[in-house]
């Protein structure tokens, strides 16, 4: 078991498997808006999970711990772990930002219509949800334009001097602080926004 879970492909391969499973044990039809909204809203929270989870790994553990570790060994992290958590963090912020559009333009039940417009212009009933939209744009804006950059010259991805590498490094942290402060928010208005409406 331990073989086969060793590899990060097959425990997909079995996840995926168990989802559907669910999706057809537990739902009588998968060819409604209300069921694509669903599916979408489910891929939409997948890859948040991934991008905020990696978000907070940065914070709360690679960016603390690096000034404890030995020198001969950052370059293992610089050269191996931080860019392929950032593969993952950049494109997870993508899906994201993806899914939630479509979530927002998909009708997520009969007699309803998309909340896109009306959430991105506050519009009242859609004002948590539309400040949720604006801080994940945010957000995505910050790492895809302003943390992925320079932090492709901070780790020797893209050739710099060592003072353009440490201007980068902390330009790159500080819109990584940035977006955690700004998850904070963003998380409480899209996980209150079906609860509390407003």
């Amino acid at each position: 078991m331990a073989k086969f879970l060793g590899k990060l492909g097959n425990a997909l391969i079995v996840g995926f498997a168990l989802l559907v499973i669910v999706i057809f044990a537990f739902h009588g039809g998968t060819e409604t808006s209300p069921y694509l909204n669903g599916l979408f809203r489910y891929l939409h929270v997948l890859f948040g999970v991934m991008w905020i989870g990696l978000l907070y790994y940065f914070n709360f553990v690679q960016i603390p711990t690096m000034p404890s570790v030995p020198a001969e060994l950052k370059p293992g992290v610089s050269k191996y772990i931080a860019p392929a958590a950032l593969f993952w963090f950049r494109w997870a912020a993508l899906m994201t930002v993806l899914m939630g559009v479509v979530v927002a333009c998909t009708p997520p039940a009969q007699g309803f219509s998309s909340y896109f417009i009306p959430a991105l212009t506050f519009q009242p009933g859609f004002r948590l949800i539309g400040l949720g939209m604006w801080l994940g744009l945010i957000m995505a804006f910050n790492v895809w334009f302003l943390i992925w950059p320079n932090q492709k010259k901070a780790l020797g991805i893209v050739e710099a001097d060592a003072d353009t590498k440490a201007k980068a490094a902390t330009t790159a942290m500080m819109f990584s602080r940035i977006n955690t402060i700004l998850s904070i928010p963003m998380l409480y208005a899209m996980v209150t926004q079906g609860i509390l409406g407003n």
